[in-house]
């Protein structure tokens, strides 16, 4: 049966064995007491909810009753004398919905939630003639409460609760206490606005008007002022919820502040890269990972290769023709692709004009508004090569007799002549020279006199002298320290086997 609301005052008459008649099968349990604080009457409901099969177990007075069943409050808050319902209603207070906790004395594993009101029939003369109380079993809703408290409270997303009547905060979780700085008790009960989650809310306006009617508010930007005096960018929306029997409103938020840090950090570091890219000395081009399409160059750049950006722009690094051959493009891609990244490596460049260059090649793969690409730098050293050979020629010119040159310096000429030649030349010459020819220049290239090579091959030194002028022409040199460095260049030794002759 559903509650009934005993709220008219009978006659001095009223039955009272007619009255336990009507409730005894409410519901809700309905427990009588009189003025002198006897406990005359339970129904089986409210026998039930204190774990009592008779009525002496509630105990026969209002002071008994204290002793066997301890009440709290939903707070934990343990009552005390004169503030039990039961005492409430003796002291002729008419009360609605006071939730407690009951726990039978000595037993903690019994407990249960009473939702409790109270009601005062007078007599005639309108003195109390019984004292009512009527307590509803609210164990389920409380679980339930509980439940949902756990989970508001661990939910690590940022949440708050107000209620819609008064739109004042009665819940707040730990994520919201940790995301702005604030106290559990400078929240609660504090009005939507005071603590304002709609602070600069880009739809400010249209949030508040869903707030009044109680409707969902749609996910929106707003600035949080926090204690602190600084503000919080947050996504926040709101969506109605029922806690007990009242209209509430659920505010939930995201943190985007550290978003927004990131960005800011980026940008700043994109600023500073930029400029880094625009004043550097070093020619640089930015160009797409994937396409290979230059996407920016530096001044530089331009100062090298002559190129102007709009020149490049759009363009791919083949399509520029940066590189003087397919090959040697297709060899620049592979190298690149394979570690992602090249450090000092020697390539010809074409300038605008047709013009060669010597460079060393460095890339690096960078991501550049989430895109991956790379940063290719190039070192001129045409300049470098240039002066290294007429650093060569310069020596070869005063060289009359290399017999005073010392084995490490010569072997040191060659190796500069070598790297400075151009590829594809180590045999030239070389097919010119007769058998005897190619077994003298191996001796020159030992550091051998012409009358140490006559003895070393059993012939006059005029012999010698005439095979010496003979292969000095065929491979276009005018002097001994000439010789032994074209010599060396393409790897001439004496014959093998021989016991080598003496080095000056």
């Amino acid at each position: 049966m559903s509650a009934v609301d005993i709220s008219v005052t009978p006659p001095a008459s009223t039955n009272r064995r007619q009255l336990q008649q009507i409730i005894t099968g409410l519901s809700e349990g309905v427990i009588l007491i009189e003025p002198d604080q006897s406990i005359t009457w339970a129904n089986e409901a409210a026998l039930s909810m204190h774990g009592a099969t008779e009525l002496a177990e509630l105990g026969g007075t209002v002071s008994e009753y204290r002793k066997r069943f301890q009440l709290r409050y939903r707070n934990n808050h343990r009552l005390g004398e004169g503030s039990y319902p039961i005492d409430r209603v003796i002291a002729g207070e008419v009360f609605e919905d006071v939730v407690v906790e009951v726990v039978r004395e000595g037993d903690d594993e019994q407990k249960w939630v009473h939702r409790v009101r109270s009601l005062v029939l007078t007599d005639a003369a309108g003195e109390p003639d019984c004292l009512v109380l009527i307590v509803a079993d609210a164990s389920d809703w409380a679980s339930a409460e509980q439940r949902f408290e756990r989970t508001f409270n661990a939910n690590p997303a940022p949440a708050v609760i107000c209620r819609l009547q008064d739109q004042r905060y009665i819940k707040v979780n730990q994520g919201f206490l940790e995301m702005t700085g604030h106290t559990r008790e400078a929240v609660i009960g504090k009005g939507v606005f005071e603590v304002d989650v709609l602070a600069m809310a880009d739809r400010r306006d249209l949030a508040v008007e869903r707030l009044n009617e109680g409707a969902t508010i749609p996910q929106m930007q707003a600035e949080l002022n926090l204690p602190d005096g600084t503000t919080k960018l947050v996504v926040v929306a709101g969506q109605p919820i029922d806690l007990g029997d009242e209209a509430c409103m659920l505010f939930t938020f995201m943190d985007l502040e550290p978003r927004r840090r990131a960005e800011v950090a980026l940008r700043q570091s994109e600023e500073r890269f930029a400029k880094a890219f625009r004043i550097t000395p070093v020619p640089t081009f930015i160009c797409n990972a994937e396409s290979m399409q230059v996407v920016d160059i530096n001044e530089a750049v331009t100062q090298t290769t002559h190129y102007a950006s709009e020149d490049i722009a759009g363009k791919t690094i083949h399509e520029i023709g940066l590189f003087p051959s397919q090959q040697t493009y297709r060899q620049f891609c592979h190298a690149l692709e394979a570690s992602g990244s090249l450090l000092n490596v020697e390539y010809p460049v074409v300038r605008k004009d047709g013009e060669h260059l010597d460079c060393l090649v460095s890339a690096e793969t960078v991501t550049i508004h989430e895109v991956r690409c790379y940063l290719i730098s190039l070192m001129d050293i045409t300049d470098r090569k240039r002066t290294e050979m007429e650093l060569v020629t310069a020596i070869e010119a005063v060289m009359q007799d290399a017999s005073w040159f010392s084995q490490t310096l010569l072997e040191k000429l060659a190796n500069v002549r070598r790297a400075n030649r151009p590829k594809g030349n180590d045999a030239y010459g070389l097919a010119d020279l007769t058998a005897r020819e190619r077994e003298v220049l191996g001796h020159i290239a030992e550091g051998l006199a012409d009358k140490e090579i006559a003895a070393e091959l059993g012939l006059s030194p005029n012999t010698v002298r005439n095979h010496v002028a003979a292969l000095y022409s065929k491979i276009d040199v005018h002097s001994r320290g000439e010789a032994i460095v074209w010599a060396r260049e393409r790897g001439v030794a004496g014959p093998p086997g021989r016991p080598k002759g003496r080095r000056r």
